[in-house]
């Protein structure tokens, strides 16, 4: 879903033709700027790229003319909709049809100039972004003049997307939230990108995240089958928003409390970071059983050793966690 950034922009992932009438369809990180009145898309979200990296293509907002929904015109498209600059038509993706109602409306808020009448402040009044939401690699340019409107691409590799040898390429480049999307394999709770910090060197890398019933696991990407870390379910303590968020300058950030350390993982959305929440923190429970947190557990162990002195738990200041109740079910893409 997009959501209003530190910087007060509206931001998502896209899938986005970039080549028109490709019907190939790639993975970009949005950014809706209406101070700056430009939509730029990124290999991904320039907080992830390496330090200076440029968008891969950008568009102004008075070019567009219009933004609707294109599912009809593009029926093999899944939630597909139309953005109209001049004689250029742009074909891009949303994740659901929720994310593909709320694109098309923040994008026609922001296009949309309401003139004052005479008399008035004869400034222009454009939407907050919170308004209309209801509150690694140099790649080289080329400017298309189409229909009397400059449209900034970047060029496309001559390689990519010419034969099926590029189906890692196009899979990291698409960065698809759903294992359906890259691998057969549906047993699991849930499953899809994240952006988690590094143990020894503390920088940022995208991880394709597997959850199911007995662990949580991360891999490089969806292609692969083996993975680079799994973290058993019994070993994780807690998993809340994270406090940090704010001194890390990162959006839609938790943590994820283990006994050997703390994991702090970079959703895509605030939706995108409670669902993981939730749906880390109702494993526990169903692995657990009802009503038996790792503090209860930890309780019980000491008050069944006649050795061991009683033990109170430590209750007052402990940080909010989400719950839901066990509902395990594969995701559908």
């Amino acid at each position: 879903m997009p959501y209003v950034d530190r910087q007060n922009r509206i931001c998502g992932f896209l899938d986005i033709e970039e080549i028109e009438n490709s019907g190939r369809f790639l993975r970009r990180y949005f950014i809706l700027d209406t101070e700056q009145g430009n939509l730029l898309w990124y290999m991904d979200n320039p907080q992830n790229l390496p330090k200076g990296a440029d968008n891969v293509g950008f568009l102004k907002l008075t070019y567009i003319s219009k933004v609707s929904d294109a599912t009809k015109l593009r029926p093999k498209a899944e939630f597909c909709f139309v953005i109209n600059a001049g004689m250029r038509k742009f074909y891009l993706q949303a994740n659901d049809q929720q994310d593909l109602v709320e694109w098309i409306s923040v994008l026609n808020n922001a296009t949309k100039i309401t003139v004052p009448k005479s008399g008035e402040s004869q400034s222009a009044y454009v939407e907050t972004p919170q308004e209309a939401l209801g509150a690694m690699k140099q790649v080289s340019y080329k400017t298309e003049i189409i229909g009397g409107v400059p449209i900034i691409t970047a060029t496309q590799e001559q390689s990519e997307g010419q034969n099926g040898s590029d189906r890692g390429k196009r899979a990291q480049n698409q960065l698809p939230y759903f294992l359906s999307r890259g691998a057969q394999d549906q047993s699991f709770i849930k499953a899809g990108y994240c952006v988690k910090q590094g143990a020894v060197m503390r920088n940022w890398k995208r991880r394709y995240f597997i959850l199911d019933e007995n662990a949580l696991s991360y891999y490089k990407s969806d292609l692969d089958r083996e993975a680079l870390r799994v973290i058993p379910l019994k070993e994780i303590q807690k998993v809340q928003e994270c406090k940090q968020s704010e001194l890390m300058m990162r959006d839609n950030l938790f943590e994820m409390v283990t006994n050997s350390r703390t994991f702090f993982i970079q959703a895509d959305s605030p939706e995108d970071m409670h669902s993981w929440i939730k749906a880390v923190s109702g494993a526990i429970v169903a692995q657990r059983g009802p009503g038996r947190s790792a503090n209860t557990i930890r309780q019980v162990r000491r008050l069944s050793s006649p050795c061991i002195e009683r033990y109170t738990p430590f209750c007052s200041g402990e940080s909010r966690t989400y719950v839901s109740p066990p509902n395990p079910r594969p995701l559908t893409s």
